[in-house]
Order: C-alpha cells, then sequence, then structure tokens
C-alpha cells in the first residue's frame, strides 16, 4: 500500500521506499505494466504470475503476445547500499520516466509511473461508476 514520490537521478537510478524495501527484499523483478506503467514483483510473486503466463495456451496467438509482453521487458534489479535500482533504459523508455516518477502499493505489487502519467490516470477514474462495475465482478463494498 501507498503512494511515493520519487525522483531518477542522473545515473538512471531510483530509490525504492523502505517500506516497500521490506517486501520486495534486495532483488525483485521489473517489467512493463499496463496503462504505461512497470510492473514491480518480488520474487515469489513474479514465480507464481510466470506459472501462470505458462498455463496460457500456446495455441492462442493473443496468450503469446501477452507473454512476450510482460517476459521480453522483465528485468531482475538489485537494491545498492543507498536503497537504489538501475532501471533497464527500455522500461524508461516504455514507461516515460525521465524524473519526477510515483511508486504505488497495488496488493501483490507496485508500480512506476511517471508523475504526469499518474497524474492523467488518477483524474480520467470516475470512481462510482468504476465501483459499480466491480460490484458486477463480485467485489462489493
Amino acid at each position: 500500500m501507498g503512494e511515493y514520490n520519487h525522483t531518477i537521478d542522473a545515473k538512471n537510478r531510483l530509490i525504492i521506499p523502505s517500506k516497500f524495501r521490506e517486501t520486495l527484499g534486495e532483488e525483485f523483478v521489473v517489467t512493463k505494466g499496463l496503462d504505461g506503467c512497470l510492473f514491480v514483483y518480488d520474487h515469489a510473486e513474479w514465480a507464481a504470475f510466470e506459472q501462470k503466463l505458462r498455463n496460457l495456451p500456446l495455441t492462442s496467438r493473443e496468450a503469446r503476445t501477452f507473454v512476450r509482453f510482460f517476459l521480453a521487458g522483465a528485468a531482475g534489479v538489485e537494491v545498492d547500499k543507498q536503497g537504489r535500482i538501475l532501471i533497464p533504459s527500455v522500461l524508461r523508455e516504455f514507461a516515460d520516466l525521465k524524473k519526477d516518477v510515483v511508486l504505488i502499493g497495488v496488493v501483490s505489487r507496485i508500480e512506476i509511473w511517471s508523475k504526469e502519467r499518474w497524474e492523467e490516470e488518477a483524474a480520467q477514474g470516475d470512481m462510482e461508476s468504476i465501483a459499480e462495475h466491480m460490484s458486477q465482478l463480485g467485489l462489493s463494498l
């Protein structure tokens, strides 16, 4: 849980908040995410996600495309002594990460957003209609 604002330094390193590091450990996986952000998984969650990807039918073109999307850009990263990670250029470009970023905790993963994109995403949400749709999916508040 939580939302944290940070900046990417001149060497393309990003500080991971200590609260997130406690959960993620010293090494974890960063990959392309949906909505133009990056997804961050600890090793256990990544292994569970990979297993779900393995279970998709190889005969489905959409499944193959979906698997490629997440695995081709995935990178193992390691936290340095100052709590920073180096985000690979392909992932920085995908998520349009330049300087200001937002890290958010989302149940079983962390998302890394460019600050601009995060603000646009937050402004687009009509929570009442979204909540109504979630109730149709079985989630009631």
